[in-house]
């Protein structure tokens, strides 16, 4: 009852009742937890409510309480509780819990340069068989059995291979440069989080910053309108020095790999080009692109993460080509009753200030598309409420159908059946000064398959080298003969 009851304050913004807050995080501090399920409750709320304090004695209590998080972790563990709850993807990170994965070669070697003794190779469970190429790379005389024997002591070899003590991962990467091997192998690693700053329990942006405080009820979805946002003044943007870049971008590596995610923009990230911009009530995002070597053939890339009050709350990834941009927004699970509408709505303002976007476009996936997550959140309703409109002809059918119904009876709730058919194509947003229409049938994918060689000239060839894309970007633009030759070959005419 009383995990209910905090949760609650959620949706209390500015009411009289939130004055029950304090009091209740610090009798539930002194709660001894007897289930690793109530012990995860307690967490994402204090996080949650770290990240959005109504007040200066909520913010330093979240902060304090936060800290004996581990503690109580291990007294689960003394007491023979299950942990195996603490590595699912939605909770995953917190201090004192530990999480196996299987990363990229790139990230791999990431990890056990910046975490060498808390990230070893997690040899539970393991198909020794997939160590078969490998081991033609790490002892000479391997082939002695891969090549005859059918009963192979897979193992045995890499202890032969290796020797001695000391990491198995730190050794496997110092004796291969081969990611295509490294992927082949499937090799999971392990990370023992303890109570470091990297993990979501600790994890904040560094610096002081002046927090902001909710003393008001948080905004609504209903109450953001994306057509005035994007029409809002200029955001205030700060390019950082390489060694901040830096710094920003192990971060944003940290707090992906803790929840099993990975992305390009991070991995990849150009410490060289990350600006900062402050989207106001306490929301920082970091924005970076990628070096020459790890840009897409066609699509501009980048991404960002993004904070509240110093908590990482979320990141977003944006491909862009001429004016239209394909958008992918992650809110992290803890923090989804937050202001969304409100942050998505600014996040893009930045990206249309940055690259002159008019067309935003969302993929299938985000909106439930074989994402059953996506599915339950509703997430359709949260893009079609901004405005965003279905690309395809059969969709804008059945949701008028859908909206008919609605219309009818307030009360009506969509299906999950009826989600999944609404999630069968993209989702557009095209500014007034945008030209209806021209995306809906477009595929980035379709493009690509048609070419052959590069279709830029060479102006826009030296653009998509420059030192940062946004450059390539404004160069499409400013082309309408190569605008319409891409659009003509990524289109599908007969498309519905």
């Amino acid at each position: 009852m009383e995990l209910d009851q905090l949760e609650a304050y959620k949706r209390e913004f500015g009411s009289k009742e939130q004055i029950g807050l304090p009091p209740l995080l610090l009798k539930l501090s002194r709660e001894r937890f007897d289930d690793a399920a109530s012990l995860i409750r307690f967490h994402e709320a204090l996080l949650f409510f770290r990240a959005y304090p109504p007040n200066r004695e909520v913010l330093f209590l979240t902060d304090f309480k936060l800290r004996l998080i581990p503690k109580k972790i291990e007294q689960l563990r003394r007491a023979g509780v299950d942990l195996t709850p603490f590595e699912e993807p939605d909770v995953s990170g917190i201090a004192g819990t530990a999480l196996s994965a299987m990363f990229t070669y790139d990230m791999t070697r990431w990890l056990a340069e910046h975490h060498s003794k808390q990230v070893e190779i997690d040899w539970e469970g393991y198909d020794w068989s997939l160590l078969g190429p490998l081991l033609g790379r790490l002892h000479p005389f391997a082939n002695e059995d891969l090549l005859v024997e059918a009963n192979i002591p897979y193992m045995d070899w890499f202890r032969a291979a290796k020797r001695g003590r000391g990491s198995d991962l730190r050794w496997l990467l110092s004796q291969i440069d081969s990611a295509e091997l490294f992927a082949q192998a499937k090799i999971f690693v392990r990370w023992q989080l303890g109570g470091s700053r990297s993990t979501r329990t600790n994890g904040r942006l560094p610096g002081r910053r002046k927090p902001f405080f909710h003393d008001s009820p948080l905004i609504r979805r209903a109450d953001v309108s994306l057509a005035n946002e994007l029409e809002s003044p200029a955001i205030k943007i700060e390019k950082m020095s390489r060694a901040e870049g830096e710094k920003m971008l192990d971060f944003a590596r940290e707090t992906s790999a803790m929840r099993y995610r990975e992305l390009h923009g991070f991995t990849y990230g150009d410490p060289d080009h990350v600006v900062r911009a402050d989207l106001g009530r306490g929301v920082e995002v970091f924005v970076s692109g990628v070096p020459r070597e790890h840009r897409l053939p066609l699509r501009a890339y980048h991404a960002g993460m993004f904070f509240k009050n110093g908590v990482p709350i979320g990141y977003i990834e944006c491909l862009t080509l001429f004016e239209h941009m394909e958008v992918g927004f992650n809110l992290y699970y803890t923090f989804r009753e937050g202001e969304t509408a409100w942050l998505y709505a600014r996040l893009l303002r930045l990206f249309r200030q940055l690259l002159n976007v008019t067309c935003f476009a969302v993929d299938p996936y985000q909106v439930g598309h074989h994402n059953e997550e996506a599915i339950e959140s509703g997430a359709f309703w949260f893009y079609r409420k901004l405005g965003f409109r279905p690309a395809n002809a059969q969709v804008s059918r059945l949701l008028r159908t859908e909206e008919s119904k609605l219309q009818a009876n307030p009360a009506h709730r969509t299906p999950a059946r009826t989600l999944r058919r609404l999630a069968a194509g993209w989702m557009i947003y095209e500014m007034a000064d945008s030209r209806t229409g021209d995306w809906d049938q477009f595929e980035t994918r379709r493009a690509a398959m048609a070419l052959r060689t590069s279709p830029f000239p060479p102006a826009i060839r030296r653009a998509k080298n420059a030192p940062e894309e946004s450059a390539y970007v404004r160069a499409l633009q400013a082309d309408p003969a190569l605008r319409r030759r891409i659009l003509k070959l990524g289109s599908s005419q007969g498309a519905t």
